[in-house]
């Protein structure tokens, strides 16, 4: 917290000029026995609460959200990511971590909204406030618009937090500041906000708090994918819902019976699966022992489509050689390494990022030793170095993440349209070192975790540009043949370009999974 304290004391003698804590009519100043000030005056802005009833500590579920708040916009940090290591720390319950949780995810995913709010709301622009003073206002926010809480408690419990982790001074900013705030429900607030926009994007970007830029590019997903444009509203609401905990057991390793004895229940779209929308999975032993892991089902169905996908290369020595060469941090990998075991495969799981190498090879810890190698290196040497070397690629390419928003809240806020302009050169020479490093028969799979149609179907096909010897696969039947439904490529195609039907989007707001993109490549 060295950060807000160091940026308190401002704050303090600002709120105490503003709240008319000198003399008033050149009066004297009325102090108690132990010298503190009394204040008789009425109608101050506060809670409704007597002084000697405020809260004046931070509710350990609320601190818990602010903490992870704090982390994100200070430090970069992943909320996923956070969050459990907060929960266990403050020691909560199963009631509290699901209160903290939802504080959370609602007030980073609701952000751009929450802030628009706000902006009616207070006397000066955002940015010249404190950061910790804005985190908080979000949370009370979040509170007030979104959740089952009372308005007394969110605005007594907001302000003790704010008391209690940032001072006294910023306390009384935030309580005069969410009272506005709590004035008006959501509704009321989102018409006065796209009151007179008349732009579907704009006001989709409000409504719906995505950053108008992911909104264009989800709606040209969407039609490049023969949709309907007028889902989208389907898909930015799944993309605001809260997501379901996904686990998979890796095949001929790992069981699901603790899982389900814990309140899992069998996923719908994908074989050994689980599911659940609460509960700490980090107590499972089979999860402790990465025989069973955390994974989406969209994350499952592209490396099980790939495992499963014809291939008709030369064997090396007798076995297969896959390769994942995007492996960090090793979810996907896993998964590819246990089902390789089971067809007396080998593979080569590669990672740019030596920490991240490091998480690939405990997450492959569970797996078979023979059956994988980690390598730390640049994907986009492998072609050169091994040349046709590989019977199946996986090209797990890094991407905007724009089909996980759901697990990734913060990312909307942070991610920016430049990044995909940037992204999009290193994700075109890792699918040619790959195309280089597949045998003639064989198959490389190119698979985001991002609709953008920049990054996926413009990279293959830019790809199938500049060679002669590729064709596509259809992979929405390879995903069809990998699934419990056997529908993942049912209207999930268009005619509009060729290309397109042979490649597969899959989306939250019908499969439940992320938005996963995936194209298989064949060399002939």
């Amino acid at each position: 917290m060295t950060s807000e304290q160091g940026g308190r004391s401002g704050h303090q003698n600002s709120a105490r000029q503003n709240s008319g804590g000198g003399q008033r009519g050149g009066g004297v100043r009325r102090r108690d026995d132990a010298g503190r000030e009394r204040n008789r005056s009425t109608g101050r802005n506060r809670t409704e609460t007597a002084p000697g009833q405020r809260t004046r500590v931070a509710d350990p579920a609320r601190l818990v959200a602010f903490e992870v708040l704090r982390a994100v916009s200070a430090d970069d940090a992943y909320a996923n990511l956070v969050l459990p290591t907060r929960i266990r720390k403050h020691g909560l319950d199963r009631r509290d971590a699901g209160f903290a949780t939802e504080l959370t995810y609602g007030a980073l995913r609701a952000q751009g909204t929450y802030d628009a709010i706000l902006a009616k709301c207070v006397d000066r622009p955002l940015s010249e406030l404190d950061p910790a003073i804005l985190d908080a206002l979000r949370i009370g926010a979040h509170q007030l618009m979104a959740m089952r809480v009372p308005t007394h408690a969110a605005l007594d419990q907001t302000v003790g937090l704010a008391r209690a982790v940032i001072g006294a001074g910023p306390s009384g900013l935030v309580n005069a500041v969410l009272r506005k705030v709590a004035a008006k429900e959501l509704p009321q607030w989102l018409a006065e906000l796209t009151d007179g926009l008349g732009d579907d994007v704009k006001i989709a970007s409000i409504v719906h708090a995505h950053p108008e830029w992911i909104v264009r590019a989800m709606r040209q997903a969407l039609v490049a994918h023969g949709r309907d444009v007028s889902e989208i509203e389907a898909l930015l609401e799944a993309d605001n819902a809260a997501p379901v905990v996904n686990l998979v057991a890796l095949p001929g390793l790992g069981s699901l019976d603790e899982a389900f004895d814990a309140g899992f229940t069998p996923g719908e779209l994908v074989i050994d699966s689980a599911l659940s929308s609460g509960g700490d999975v980090g107590r499972l032993d089979s999860v402790r022992d990465g025989s069973v892991r955390v994974q989406d089902a969209g994350s499952q169905l592209v490396a099980r489509a790939l495992a499963a996908v014809m291939v008709s290369t030369e064997k090396t020595d007798g076995e297969e050689r896959w390769l994942d060469m995007c492996a960090g941090p090793g979810g996907k990998a896993a998964l590819l390494a246990a089902l390789a075991a089971e067809q007396d495969a080998w593979m080569l799981a590669n990672e740019p990022a030596p920490h991240r190498a490091k998480l690939v090879s405990q997450a492959l810890a569970a797996v078979p030793a023979d059956s994988w190698t980690v390598r730390t290196g640049d994907g986009r040497d492998i072609g050169r170095e091994h040349p046709e070397a590989f019977d199946r690629i996986l090209v797990d390419a890094p991407c905007t993440g724009l089909g996980a928003l759901r697990r990734r809240p913060e990312s909307r806020w942070r991610r920016k349209l430049s990044d995909v302009a940037e992204l999009g050169p290193l994700q075109r020479e890792l699918l040619e070192s790959a195309l280089a490093a597949v045998k003639p028969g064989g198959v490389v799979a190119y698979v985001t975790c991002s609709p953008h149609v920049a990054e996926t179907i413009a990279v293959v096909e830019d790809a199938m540009r500049k060679r002669t010897d590729l064709e596509l696969l259809d992979a929405g039947a390879a995903l069809d043949a990998v699934s419990l439904s056997g529908s993942i490529g049912a209207g999930n195609t268009t005619s509009a370009v060729p290309a397109h039907r042979m490649m597969a989007q899959l989306w939250p707001h019908i499969h439940q999974s992320d938005a996963m993109f995936m194209a298989l490549i064949r060399k002939n």
